[in-house]
């Protein structure tokens, strides 16, 4: 399926360029809490950053605009007096503006949440005009967390990212349009994420504890240890409204036991098939080859799934191998949080290259002038 938004735009915001010393802000919101960066026009990397521990609510209406505002404008503002104050003690020419903030410009915030694809629409509705009242901000992009995983991880070369944790999704990019892979919960999808590994690991060792084919005593065996006899393990877990998280508990387990259980081992070659068909779905075909004289892009990793180290890591290298040969698997340079202030500063200074998409990289028609083609979102494998 294509998903096909209204004409983007793709051009300086009016105004122009901010020039050097302005201030740029990324926001990463997620299950575990908002994180804050606050960087600076001219200079890479966050000058300060925070962290608001609470998640932003998510209600019948979408992931709830007022809450994450009233998270983000106080760590914003703490953080611009906190820099404005370190700089002030150099120069002593800064002053405070009204509401609290830095007198320096806020030339652009990018914000990336999850589910901001799907339940993003308050965010999108009210944010921008938000954040330029309290902020003075004219440049905000709102992205999906699997873009600014993408820009953390590759930047805003072409390449793919695949994203793995409790779930997994692959994105990629020619920077004409965005592919995607998976995603789509531990229900109907996530296919080798860490609740997809701990679930085939769960089934293991259900299998060894009922005498069936395919069981695994050493997974019983951690079983047994983690959650307690095997029997009562539906009463813990169904009930649960978190299962996800709770069978991603279980992958290392799996992980710990793949070097001398060939039970273990094999469900992480399958999560490392599942993977790097998902990367290669997503993962743009080059035009020329590159100058080492392979043809195959390149796929980064980002995410706790990776850290599971060579069990998982080494099968899925050779996967990658098979069906994308010639890539160049690299481990992200940033996070998602990384990515947001890079967003932030690509659009600071006019040279956002990622493509606009209305729900993955929504950027206000009204912040810019000029014309680009349609992009879109493919989730189906793209015709060679």
């Amino acid at each position: 399926m294509t998903y096909a938004g209204p004409t983007a735009t793709h051009a300086v915001p009016s105004g122009g360029p901010a020039g050097p010393g302005a201030y740029v802000l990324g926001v990463d919101s997620g299950g575990s809490g908002l994180r804050v960066a606050l960087g600076r026009v001219g200079e890479p990397g966050p000058l300060a950053t925070t962290v608001c521990a609470e998640p932003v609510r998510t209600g019948p209406g979408g992931i709830d605009a007022g809450h994450l505002l009233d998270q983000l404008l106080p760590a914003a503002r703490e953080l611009l007096e906190r820099t404005s104050a370190a700089a002030s003690a150099e120069t002593r020419s800064d002053a405070a503006r009204p509401g609290g903030a830095s007198a320096h410009e806020v030339a652009a915030v990018a914000i990336g949440a999850a589910g901001m694809a799907t339940l993003g629409e308050r965010l999108r509705a009210e944010l921008p005009g938000a954040l330029a009242d309290a902020l003075g901000v004219r440049r905000v992009a709102l992205a999906a967390d699997a873009v600014t995983a993408y820009a953390g991880a590759v930047g805003q070369r072409p390449g793919a990212v695949v994203a793995g944790g409790t779930g997994m999704i692959a994105l990629g990019t020619d920077l004409k349009e965005w592919h995607r892979a998976d995603g789509w919960g531990h229900l109907l999808g996530d296919s080798g994420g860490g609740a997809w590994i701990g679930r085939a690991g769960l089934d293991a060792a259900m299998r060894a504890h009922d005498g069936r084919r395919g069981g695994s005593v050493a997974l019983l065996e951690r079983l047994r240890a983690v959650f307690g006899p095997a029997e009562t393990l539906p009463g813990l877990l169904y009930p649960r409204s978190d299962r996800p998280a709770v069978l991603a508990s279980f992958a290392p387990e799996v992980a710990a036991c793949a070097g001398a259980d060939p039970v273990a081992a094999g469900i992480l070659r399958q999560a490392a098939s599942h993977v790097a068909e998902a990367a290669a779905a997503v993962c743009p075909v080059p035009t020329e080859p590159d100058g080492g004289g392979g043809g195959g892009g390149e796929v980064a990793l980002t995410g706790g799934l990776f850290r599971m180290g060579e069990p998982l890591i080494a099968p899925l290298r050779e996967e990658l191998a098979r069906l994308l040969p010639g890539a160049r698997v690299t481990t992200a340079t940033g996070d998602p949080l990384t990515g947001a202030l890079r967003i932030a500063h690509a659009l600071a200074t006019g040279d956002l290259r990622l493509p606009r998409h209305p729900t993955m990289l929504f950027v206000p028609r009204e912040q810019e002038t000029g014309q680009r083609e349609e992009t879109a979102v493919r989730s189906e494998p793209r015709s060679e």
